[in-house]
C-alpha cells in the first residue's frame, strides 16, 4: 500500500498517508478501498477535511477581528490572542501555530483526495472533488491574507505561503519556500475556478457549492482590485462579475429587516442569506466548552462565556450616526444594533455617559475613558455630578437624550442620558451577540465565511473603483436601507465613495473577521481612538510590518531541520 506523507513541518510533525488519512475522529481507510468505492469513501473522507475547519475557524476569526477596531477588551491578557489586539507580534504564538497546522492539514487531505480520485466517475464524485478544490483554494487565500502583505503592495515580490498540493515524490528532498503573494492568489483562484466546473450539487451552506466558490472569488478579486487611489479595474470588474453571478443565481435572498435582526439565532440551513459557513453543532460542546468559543469572549449568556470583550466606542458611534439606538427602551434605529446588548445595572439610576480624554503629566493625551455621571432633572435643566463637581448639560438633541458637557479640562464632550451600565473594570459592558445563540443555544455559532450581503458590498466597492458610481450607489443602498429604511445615500462620488463604502462594510461585516484586512488592503491606517487597554493613540499604517503575522517558529525550525529554508516575515519596518 503506497504511503503518502504530509510535510511534518507544515503540520507540526503529523504524518499523513493515503491509507491513514487523518479523518478525526473517524480512523483510517485503505487507498484501495477509496479507489474501489469512491462514492462510499469520499463522503467520510470529506467529513474529516471539513472537521479541520472547526479549530481553524476559531483562530481565523480572532486574528481577523481582534486586530480591527470593532472591539475592545477589558484589560491585557496572557492569552496568545492578545498579540492580535496589541500588535505585539511574536513567532511563538500557539494560536497562530494552530491556524497554520489546521490549514495545511486540510490542504493536504484535500490534495491527496484529488490525487487518488479520477474525475468523471459520477456527478456525485465530481462534486466531492469540487469540494476539495474549494476548501484548498479557500485556505490558501486565508493563509495569504494572514501571513502575506496586502495585494496592492508588490504582490510579485512580497511573500505569501508555501504551495504544497499533496506530497512530492521525494519526501526527503528540498522543501519549497514561500511563494509570492501573487502566486498564492493564483493558486487559490485556480482551485476555485476548478471547483466551479465540478460543483453541481448544492447541499446547503455547510458545504462547498458553486455559489460559494463564486462568492469567494468575488472577495479575492476585490482584494486584488487595488486601492481607491490606484485601482486595478480588471480585477474590480471580475469582483463584480462573480458577485453578480451569486446575486443573480436566485439561490439566496437578503433577510427582511426584522429577520436580519435575529440573524445570529438562525441555523445556517434555515438562513437564506448564508452562502458558506463552518458548521458547528451543540454536541461538539460539553460543560463549559462554550466559554472558549468565539462568542464566549464577547458575552456571558446563561452563565456561559467570559464576557470580557465588548463593542468599541467607535462601532457604537457608527451605529448611532443616523439616530441614537436606545437599547434601554428597545428603540433601535440601525438593525445591526440588535447584535449589541448593553448590560444595565438593576439600580435604575440615570446617568450622563460620555467619553473624555486622558492626559499624562505633560499634558499629552494618552488615552480615553468612559464617564457615567448621575443626573438630576429640574424643569428644563439637566445637571450631572462627578465626584464633588456638578456640570450643566446642554441639549444637542434632547428628544434622543443627546447632550454636551463643558468639562473641567476645557473640552466639550457629547454623550447620552441612559440607564447606568455595568462596568467590567472601567468599561461599560456592550455585549456582542452576533457570534452567539445559534438555534438559541447559548454560545453556539457557525462562523460565516460568505453571505449574500457581502456580495452587494463587494459590487459597490468594485463598481466605485471602476468609476461606475451609479451602480455602486444602488448596490450599497440595498444593504444600507435594509438596516436603515429610508436612509439611503443620495449620491456616491469619487470624493466620498471610500468613506461611505468602508463605513457600510464595517457596520455590516463586523464580527466576521473582515475588518482589519479591509482597512489595510485599501492602503488605509488603523486607528483606535476609543477607551481600552490598547495603545489608543497609535496609528498602524498599511505598510507597517505588523500588518501581517509571523510564520510560526515551529515551521521555521522544521525547515531548518530538513536543510531547507522557510523565510520569516520582517521583524521591523
Amino acid at each position: 500500500m503506497k504511503k503518502i506523507f504530509l510535510y511534518s513541518l507544515l503540520i507540526a510533525g503529523i504524518l499523513f498517508s493515503a491509507c491513514d488519512i487523518d479523518r478525526l475522529p473517524y480512523g483510517s481507510m485503505p487507498d484501495e478501498k477509496i479507489k474501489q468505492d469512491p462514492d462510499g469513501s469520499l463522503e467520510t473522507l470529506l467529513t474529516g477535511t471539513y472537521a479541520q475547519l472547526r479549530g481553524w475557524s476559531d483562530v481565523m476569526h480572532r486574528c481577523g477581528e481582534y486586530a480591527g477596531d470593532n472591539i475592545m477588551i477589558r484589560g491585557s491578557s496572557t492569552d496568545a490572542f492578545y498579540e492580535f489586539i496589541s500588535y505585539s507580534r511574536t513567532p511563538n504564538n500557539y494560536r497562530l501555530q494552530s491556524f497554520w497546522d489546521n490549514s495545511y492539514k486540510a490542504i493536504a487531505q484535500s490534495s491527496n483526495i484529488i490525487k487518488l480520485i479520477k474525475e468523471g466517475q459520477s456527478p456525485e464524485v465530481d462534486n466531492q472533488l469540487g469540494e476539495c478544490y474549494f476548501l484548498r483554494g479557500m485556505l490558501y487565500f486565508y493563509l495569504s491574507r494572514a501571513y502575506g502583505r496586502p495585494y496592492a503592495q508588490a504582490p510579485d515580490k512580497n511573500l505569501g505561503v508555501p504551495i504544497v498540493n499533496g506530497t512530492p515524490d521525494d519526501v526527503f528532498g528540498k522543501l519549497p519556500d514561500r511563494s509570492s503573494v501573487q502566486d498564492t492568489y493564483k493558486q487559490a483562484i485556480a482551485d476555485l475556478e476548478k471547483a466551479i466546473t465540478l460543483l453541481t450539487i448544492d447541499k446547503g451552506p455547510a458545504y462547498a457549492s458553486k455559489s460559494a466558490a463564486q462568492a469567494l472569488l468575488s472577495r479575492i478579486y476585490l482584494y486584488m482590485s487595488g486601492t481607491y487611489d490606484n485601482p486595478n479595474t480588471e480585477y474590480a470588474n471580475l469582483a463584480i462579475k462573480y458577485a453578480d453571478e451569486v446575486i443573480n443565481s436566485g439561490k439566496y435572498s437578503l433577510l427582511p429587516r426584522a429577520d436580519f435582526m435575529k440573524y445570529n439565532t438562525l441555523k445556517p440551513e434555515n438562513n437564506k442569506e448564508s452562502i458558506f459557513v463552518v458548521k458547528r453543532v451543540a454536541t461538539e460542546f460539553s460543560g463549559y466548552d462554550h466559554y472558549y468559543g468565539i462568542g464566549g469572549m464577547y458575552s456571558n449568556i446563561g452563565g456561559m462565556g467570559w464576557g470580557e470583550m465588548y463593542a468599541s466606542a467607535k462601532y457604537i458611534s457608527l451605529l448611532d450616526e443616523t439616530g441614537r439606538n436606545d437599547w434601554a427602551n428597545n428603540k433601535l434605529v440601525d438593525a445591526r444594533a440588535a447584535f449589541i446588548e448593553p448590560q444595565y445595572s438593576n439600580d435604575n439610576v440615570m446617568v450622563f455617559r460620555f467619553i473624555k480624554n486622558l492626559y499624562n503629566a505633560s499634558g499629552v493625551q494618552t488615552n480615553y475613558s468612559y464617564v457615567q455621571a448621575p443626573i438630576t432633572v429640574s424643569a428644563n435643566t439637566v445637571t450631572c455630578k462627578e465626584g464633588d463637581k456638578t456640570y450643566s448639560l446642554t441639549p444637542v438633541d434632547a428628544s434622543q437624550g443627546i447632550y454636551s458637557i463643558k468639562y473641567e479640562d476645557g473640552k466639550t464632550y457629547t454623550g447620552v442620558i441612559d440607564k447606568l451600565m455595568k462596568l467590567n473594570r472601567a468599561y461599560p459592558m456592550f455585549y456582542i451577540v452576533k457570534c452567539s445563540r445559534e438555534g438559541e443555544d447559548s454560545q453556539l455559532h457557525s462562523p460565516i465565511i460568505t453571505r449574500l450581503a457581502e456580495m452587494y458590498l463587494n459590487k459597490a466597492e468594485a463598481a466605485a473603483k471602476t468609476g461606475k458610481y451609479g451602480d455602486a450607489l444602488t448596490a450599497l443602498n440595498i444593504i444600507r436601507e435594509r438596516s436603515l429604511p429610508g436612509e439611503g445615500y443620495s449620491a456616491l462620488t469619487a470624493a466620498n465613495a471610500c468613506e461611505l463604502i468602508d463605513k457600510e462594510r464595517q457596520l455590516e461585516l463586523a464580527f466576521q473577521a473582515e475588518r482589519s484586512y479591509d482597512v489595510f488592503r485599501n492602503g488605509k491606517s488603523l486607528t483606535r481612538h476609543y477607551p481600552g487597554p490598547h495603545n489608543a493613540m497609535e496609528e498602524v499604517k498599511a505598510t507597517d510590518y505588523r500588518v501581517v503575522y509571523y510564520i510560526p517558529q515551529n515551521a521555521i525550525n522544521a525547515y531548518k531541520g530538513s536543510g531547507s529554508t522557510l523565510t520569516q516575515n520582517p521583524t521591523s519596518n
